[in-house]
């Protein structure tokens, strides 16, 4: 893959090395703000107090500081960032690939869709805190569509290769591609359809919706890299392979056989090997956005 001296994305937050957790408990946290809760209320009684309030509030504004911590008693930021974090030259490589992966999909999007938005990328080890919630690296490269962020731990990229026996650089290039493909549906609307129908449908039913949102983002991955070497040239020989490979290596038939021994359809939520397959195939065949429409499809 040719990826190398290419732009790279604005829009990554490079977290590695940092803690993460809202800064809202331990010392000085919440037992603080339940003390300055009554304070405060007495003050803002009289009319001194309301403009001493007032002038607080106004200088915490306007010098950046969020107000909500004389209530928390401590700094609202989700991150505590390690400046002094230096990841190996592998690693950040990789940081440096997944940056301009980011950029290749932001200039193909772009073009493709109008007014597109684009999203954040978040790097991080061990743990993080998104609007979806707190992930470990368990999780997986996720997308959030509360932020609109892609998140992943680097060391994914090396499970992929020992774990999962899906190497090269552009099955991780298909794996952030999918995500994008998720944030893509997050702006079609797609995304919030189907959280609506989760409090409709019994859990089977969703795990069906699941699967059918899932390949649509494999479709989608799959129309990115069409244009993406139709715009930049930047396959090279055996690169489709490597994205065929990581999508047949992620499928939950494939999965589950190999973690249990046995199948479970109705537990399905992101599709067969054969079916991922299938779809990033079609997408990157036509790089048609039109044809992705895995809910209406006849067959998955």
């Amino acid at each position: 893959m040719k990826w190398q001296g290419r732009r790279k994305s604005s829009n990554v937050d490079d977290r590695r090395g940092a803690s993460s957790g809202r800064n809202f408990t331990g010392i000085g946290g919440s037992s603080l703000g339940k003390l300055l809760i009554p304070l405060l209320l007495k003050v803002i009684t009289t009319k001194k107090g309301l403009i001493i309030v007032a002038i607080v509030l106004g200088v915490m504004y306007f010098t950046g500081n969020n107000p909500l911590q004389l209530l928390t008693g401590g700094s609202s930021n989700q991150i505590t960032n390690s400046s002094t974090y230096k990841g190996t030259a592998e690693e950040n490589e990789l940081a440096e690939f997944s940056s301009t992966i980011l950029a290749n999909t932001e200039d193909i999007w772009n073009q493709l869709l109008k007014g597109y938005k684009e999203p954040k990328l978040v790097l991080f080890t061990n743990s993080v805190t998104s609007a979806c919630g707190s992930a470990s690296s368990a999780t997986g490269p996720f997308y959030c569509p509360g932020d609109q962020t892609l998140y992943i731990d680097l060391s994914f990229f090396k499970e992929m290769e020992t774990r999962l026996n899906a190497p090269g650089d552009f099955a991780q290039a298909y794996v952030i591609a999918h995500e994008v493909g998720h944030h893509i549906q997050k702006l079609m609307g797609t995304t919030d359809k189907l959280n609506r129908l989760r409090r409709q449908v019994s859990k089977t039913e969703y795990n069906r919706y699941s699967v059918m949102l899932e390949l649509q983002a494999d479709f989608y991955a799959g129309v990115w890299a069409h244009h993406s070497q139709k715009m930049t040239k930047i396959m090279e020989k055996g690169d489709l392979q490597e994205a065929l490979n990581a999508a047949n290596a992620i499928g939950d038939d494939r999965l589950q056989k190999k973690s249990t021994g046995r199948v479970v359809p109705d537990s399905f939520t992101h599709g067969t090997s054969a079916q991922r397959m299938r779809w990033f195939t079609k997408g990157f065949e036509t790089g048609d956005f039109s044809q992705g429409d895995t809910f209406n499809a006849k067959s998955l």
